[in-house]
């Protein structure tokens, strides 16, 4: 589906899938999804099936308040702005001039409600990064929902990596680890995020440099809070890479690190290795497991290869698990080496638990 038809006093309006209004806009189905649900910054109709399909003026709202905040104003202050007072807002970014949001008007009309609303948001947003308390905590951990406290840690873990703010990413990182613990930081934010800066580079908003930016703080973060584990000689190894020509390395650490949270002792090497020097440290570890992340490009017409020749010189009782977006533009491939495809985290780290604990036929 692409476009909808709707007629209305003879005059054709035509609806915009949420697909189409993410390429529009350049933002993530995940952001838009947010705006509308906790700030109502646009209230889109709905299909049969209840898929979302939004207006023209939905489109250029988004595409407003994108402008907008990303010159750094708040979502939770302009989200509810009229279309002339989102123009202005943005004329007046554009022309590097000051602005006065008291002066502005709500969709409704309604001057008073940008005031009312501006603490609230100033203690929740700016209180978690400039006045967040022990470790960055944000204003009210523990109230609210748990969706809620997921989104906006993203949201800031997003915005610190457009911005090369490794102090901020830092504070959100620990506040994420206090509210969530060090798994649920990697499922709830961690991995969000890696979709986001992944999504934003596709579209051509961020560079290579800003994922291996925060690739590089989260692998910090995580070195020096990670869980202690009495290991032990018992522990299983689990080597931890990309193979060669996938330059992405988000998606490995994350996995290196729960595969630590699990009591595997994880053997880190980075992004970009060739097959030899994979299944060399595979050999000399006795790894039970070699752990593939497969992010970009998708279609390298030299990797499937190079997934054959690793196989070949790896040991053959060493299971290979492959996840990531681009995995599947090489299935053929990890069919026939027998890799293991997990769907998601949930499903690696299940996969992971199980093969600590192999069963004992007896």
């Amino acid at each position: 589906m692409s476009l909808k038809f709707v007629y209305l006093l003879g005059v054709v309006s035509i609806r915009h899938p949420i697909q189409v209004v993410s390429r529009i806009t350049g933002l993530s189905q995940h952001v838009i999804r947010v705006w509308e649900k906790r700030y109502r910054a646009v209230v889109p109709g709905r299909t049969g099936t209840n898929r979302r399909l939004y207006t023209d003026e939905d489109v250029e709202r988004l595409s407003l308040l994108t402008r907008a905040t990303g010159a750094g104003h708040k979502i939770s202050i302009i989200a509810r702005l009229g279309v002339e007072d989102l123009r202005q807002l943005v004329a007046t970014v554009s022309r590097g001039e000051p602005v006065r949001d008291g002066g502005l008007t709500d969709a409704g009309g309604r001057r008073d409600v940008l005031e009312a609303d501006r603490e609230p948001a100033r203690s929740k947003k700016e209180g978690f990064i400039r006045r967040g308390g022990a470790a960055g905590v944000p204003a009210g951990v523990g109230g609210g929902t748990e969706a809620a406290g997921d989104s906006e840690l993203v949201e800031e873990a997003v915005l610190a990596t457009t911005r090369f703010d490794g102090e901020t990413l830092m504070r959100v990182l620990e506040a994420a680890v206090i509210r969530f613990g060090h798994n649920g930081m990697l499922h709830r934010v961690v991995c969000p995020l890696a979709r986001e800066t992944g999504e934003r580079w596709q579209r051509g908003q961020i560079t290579a440099a800003h994922e291996h930016f925060a690739s590089g703080i989260i692998r910090d973060f995580l070195a020096r809070t990670a869980r202690p584990f009495s290991l032990g000689e018992v522990a299983p190894c689990a080597v931890v890479t990309t193979p060669a020509g996938q330059l992405h390395e988000l998606g490995a650490v994350i996995v290196a690190a729960a595969a630590g949270n699990l009591g595997w002792r994880v053997i880190y090497l980075g992004a970009s290795l060739p097959a030899a020097e994979i299944a060399g440290a595979v050999r000399h570890n006795r790894a039970r497991a070699l752990l593939l992340s497969i992010v970009y490009p998708s279609d390298d017409p030299r990797l499937p290869e190079e997934l054959v020749m690793l196989r070949r010189l790896m040991p053959q009782d060493s299971a290979v698990l492959v996840g990531g977006r681009a995995a599947a533009g090489y299935s053929q491939a990890l069919r026939q080496i027998g890799a293991v495809q997990p769907g998601n985290l949930v499903e690696l780290c299940d996969l992971l638990e199980q093969m600590r604990f192999p069963r004992v036929e007896g």
